[in-house]
């Protein structure tokens, strides 16, 4: 028997094209899934704050970060089947619960030990969340309405970005650093709220059973393949460490793939990578996933290491790259090109603009602000066309009934796609950084405490300034590389679909 939806959702769908009361509940969706946004921006303005009050290396900075996009991202196939399942709903109320309790925890930590274990508790709450979110929006919204929708929800990303560190400048230039994770509570609390209140519940009762060795395996994998890029410029490339890291990581993610080619209910059925279409806007938005998360982990430092901005400054100069996005999607650009312009077209356009902007903070950005405005909303524009674009045919390569796996496949590549690009960008700055100057500190303000002359720290300072240099062109290239070849691939399914149609 084919799979149902609920009728709540469906039968209004059915008569009008749409569910009656679909824009307030997407404003509804929209304040859950910023909750987790804002933590993430925030997090990343704190970076500075966290490594002298806590003592944290670089790389305990990097696991911060990551430790919530590994667990998340890990999780997100097994929460979005779990929603098609049991409800999308239910998993929305319990993802706010759990997010707000890990923001509690977290915010009270002492140690950056304890500070990594809440994230990565966070990480289940924002799995539920992310996953629930898209997945509610594909069921209430017509075809017609859907990618304007999608440019909305993806809008939510950009004033994570706008708003979140602005907020964390105001928090950390009055509170300690605790307080960005307590700013959570509150915005969870009305969120649960509002969800309980107005979300319908839509669910496929007979839906896939969750996949949990799937999800185990897969985080074990790419645990393991993100500590071993964290970890080589310190213990050396080709160190012990670093190599069984890195075999577990393909070990397990092998393993992961032969797990979900053999059972009956794959958390991600392999068979979708058959889709061209499919493989290209998997391809397009994990790069453009590495671009912004490892841009904005390195932005940060730029403006307070190198430009000397403090924290509420450092917010506002990174403000107009978010806010670039929120006007072009509010405005429909974006929405308005895809008909015209065709997806593959409208993606290498923005992922060309991202790398461009990417590029212009790298060779623009070292001496003053004027040429980093540039590449922000340079940067700003190309992800206000791609990112839509991807997300609408990734979720149209994927049947309906999945609706909630293909969000789970959506926000576990912009998942995995940030936590690589924080590791890898991570690690190009640390190996350009110690080739460049010969410090024993586990981070360029330790390094910086530890020279012994004014020459020393300005030698110091240069070679950090040409580490985010070298590794925001890495960024750049590979965003390039990726946007150009989703682009062709979708051109290709594009050709092959017409090919198809015309035969028959």
């Amino acid at each position: 028997m084919a799979p149902t939806a609920d009728p709540a959702i469906e039968a209004p769908k059915a008569a009008s094209g749409g569910h009656p009361q679909r824009w307030i509940i997407l404003g509804v969706i929209c304040l859950a899934q910023l909750t987790v946004l804002l933590d993430n921006t925030v997090l990343n303005v704190a970076i500075p704050s966290l490594t002298r009050e806590l003592d944290a290396s670089t790389s305990d900075i990097q696991w911060v970060i990551s430790a919530y996009s590994l667990v998340q991202s890990g999780l997100l196939l097994t929460a979005g089947s779990s929603s098609d399942r049991y409800g999308r709903k239910k998993m929305l109320a319990a993802g706010l619960a759990i997010f707000g309790v890990g923001s509690l925890v977290a915010g009270l930590a002492g140690t950056t030990g304890q500070l990594i274990a809440a994230r990565a508790g966070m990480g289940i709450g924002g799995a539920l969340l992310m996953t629930s979110t898209l997945a509610v929006v594909v069921q209430i919204f017509s075809d017609s309405e859907r990618v304007k929708a999608i440019g909305l929800w993806a809008t939510v990303n950009s004033l994570g970005f706008a708003v979140g560190p602005l907020l964390g400048g105001v928090m950390l230039d009055h509170f300690w650093w605790g307080s960005i994770f307590l700013i959570n509570i509150p915005v969870a609390v009305i969120g649960l709220v509002a969800v309980i209140a107005l979300v319908p519940e839509s669910k496929n009762p007979q839906g896939d059973r969750p996949d949990l060795l799937g999800a185990l395996l897969s985080t074990i994998g790419m645990t393991g393949v993100v500590y071993a890029i964290i970890s080589g410029p310190d213990d050396g490339w080709t160190s012990t460490p670093t190599l069984t890291s890195a075999a577990i990581g393909v070990l397990f993610m092998a393993a992961f793939v032969t797990w979900e080619l053999r059972i009956p209910y794959p958390m991600l059925d392999m068979h979708f990578f058959r889709n061209q279409k499919f493989t290209g806007a998997v391809t397009g938005a994990i790069l453009v996933a590495f671009g912004m998360g490892g841009s904005l982990f390195l932005l940060t430092q730029h403006l307070q290491f190198v430009l000397g901005y403090g924290p509420l400054e450092a917010g506002l100069h990174t403000a107009p790259l978010a806010l670039t996005v929120v006007a072009l999607n509010l405005t429909g650009v974006g929405a308005r090109l895809l008909p015209k312009m065709g997806t593959p077209l409208v993606i290498a356009t923005g992922m060309t603009c991202m790398a461009a902007g990417l590029a212009a903070i790298a060779l623009l950005g070292g001496d003053g602000y004027g040429g980093m405005l540039l590449g922000l909303v340079v940067m700003g524009a190309g992800i206000a066309f791609a990112m839509p674009a991807m997300a609408n045919a990734i979720m149209s390569a994927i049947p309906p009934e999945k609706a909630g796996v293909g969000a789970g496949v959506n926000g576990t590549l912009a998942e995995f796609g940030n936590g690589l690009g924080v590791a890898v960008l991570g690690a190009v700055l640390n190996a350009r950084f110690g080739a460049l100057v010969a410090v024993s500190a586990a981070s360029f303000p330790a390094a910086l405490a530890a020279a012994g002359s004014a020459g020393e720290r300005a030698r110091i300072s240069d070679a950090f300034a040409s580490g985010l240099e070298t590794s925001q062109l890495v960024g750049a290239v590979a965003v390039l590389t990726g946007g150009l070849l989703a682009a062709a691939l979708l051109r290709r399914a594009e050709r092959a679909e017409s090919a198809a149609v015309t035969s028959a």
